[in-house]
């Protein structure tokens, strides 16, 4: 099956963002442009799509579809770069789908797949920052262990962290392959119809590339961005980046909320933004089709 061409949610996405065909709109996460060139379908001559990604495929990609469609833009950038990109109250729309992409999983040059051997990298730039291998070789015990159980949820962070750190005295971890058999080979408890390395993984991805504190202030930078009536349409597929876009749009939702017991000075802003409609989740047909489409939620807000 080719995964490639399967963005999530993508007919609900593009009904949630699309406010107005003549808009002008971001896609944050290119991939492969499975939802840009929806995008660009239900634009107007009159619309404009903009396209963020750092990752190199992507890139080939997204240049070859600016080169074909004036109406769309494209940056090589981490959508980190949106406030330095654009021009605030701007945007019609924001479309964040976050996370790994299936051609990324399925290249092992990448390193983000313990289904695939190849070299531990796991940077979704990866000319930039520094790869899982590199990390992995240098981290204390307790620096492993916290992160595999902060970001990876992972229970048995201390025992695999231990084991890590035992077999990277015995010769240097620098393959996906065998950073899969040590943490599956540590963990006792196997989860059923789940790889036993797949929450360490995810919590080596999510730290290395620095996956939630980048989420978090490229969310408030879209408040800035976008338009009164502008709409962010966020794609999330782990419960840790659902709770940071929850949170979220519920606090911008409130306004500005003062400590209980201080004399009331001036009447607190109102919020900045509206969550609309409850989470979305993939259907069974979609599942079915893509069963990576399974742990994906979407969650829309607009801007007041």
């Amino acid at each position: 099956m080719d995964r490639a061409h399967q963005p999530v949610l993508l007919e609900e996405a593009i009904a949630a963002l699309m406010v107005s065909p003549d808009g002008a709109y971001l896609d944050g996460t290119f991939g492969r442009g499975g939802h840009s060139a929806r995008i660009l379908d239900a634009l107007s001559p009159a619309g404009t799509l903009i396209g963020f990604d750092q990752d190199p495929a992507a890139i080939v990609a997204a240049s070859e579809l600016a080169q074909r469609d004036p109406r769309f833009h494209f940056y090589p950038v981490n959508f980190q770069a949106l406030g330095d990109r654009v021009e605030p109250a701007s945007l019609s729309g924001i479309l964040l789908d976050l996370g790994v992409s299936s051609p990324q999983l399925d290249e092992p040059s990448r390193g983000f797949s313990f289904s695939h051997d190849g070299p531990l990298d796991m940077r979704m730039n990866p000319s930039e920052g520094e790869s899982a291998a590199g990390w992995l070789s240098r981290a204390s015990e307790s620096e492993i262990a916290r992160v595999l159980r902060t970001l990876g949820e992972e229970r048995f962070a201390r025992r695999i962290a231990a084991a890590i750190v035992a077999a990277r005295n015995q010769a240097p971890i620098e393959r996906t392959g065998q950073l899969a058999e040590i943490v599956a080979a540590a963990n006792p408890r196997w989860e059923h119809h789940k790889h036993p390395a797949t929450r360490s993984f995810q919590a080596i991805r999510l730290h290395v590339n620095r996956e939630l504190e980048v989420l978090q202030s490229v969310l408030e930078q879209a408040v800035d961005a976008l338009a009164p009536g502008g709409r962010l349409v966020v794609i999330s597929f782990h419960s840790l980046e659902d709770r940071i876009v929850k949170r979220f749009i519920r606090d911008k939702a409130r306004g500005e909320r003062l400590p209980p017991g201080v004399p009331v000075q001036y009447e607190p802003p109102s919020g900045l933004m509206r969550a609309v409609g409850k989470a979305i989740l993939p259907g069974s047909d979609e599942i079915a089709r893509n069963p990576r489409s399974r742990s994906a939620i979407m969650r829309i807000a607009e801007r007041l």
